[in-house]
């Protein structure tokens, strides 16, 4: 899977990643809520493993396209992201250090 380093992701993505670590507040009510896989494109977990952020996107009226798909337990303490510009169609993993 292609990889992106948080630091060349856009600030908004950023500013979304900081939430997840913060717990939030998120902007949407579909924010931390389970995401299925069910593209299967990313490695397979159990459900409840992954969950999405909206990453805001400048000019939408909508949520937008971009995600932030993070895995781990507790949610504040992600294993791994994955950031999507596509509405899940591609991934690329986020590298964080």
């Amino acid at each position: 899977m292609p990889t992106v380093a948080l630091s060349a992701l856009p600030t908004q993505a950023q500013r979304t990643h900081q939430l997840i670590l913060a717990g939030g507040p998120f902007p949407y009510a579909k924010d931390g809520t389970v995401f299925g896989n069910r593209e299967r494109l990313l490695p397979a977990q159990p459900r409840g493993h992954y969950r999405e952020y909206t990453v805001r996107t400048p000019g939408a009226r909508n949520r937008g396209a971009r995600r932030l798909v993070c895995g781990g337990v507790p949610p504040t303490r992600p294993q791994v992201c994955y950031y999507t510009e596509d509405h899940y169609a591609s991934f690329r993993q986020v590298l964080t250090n």
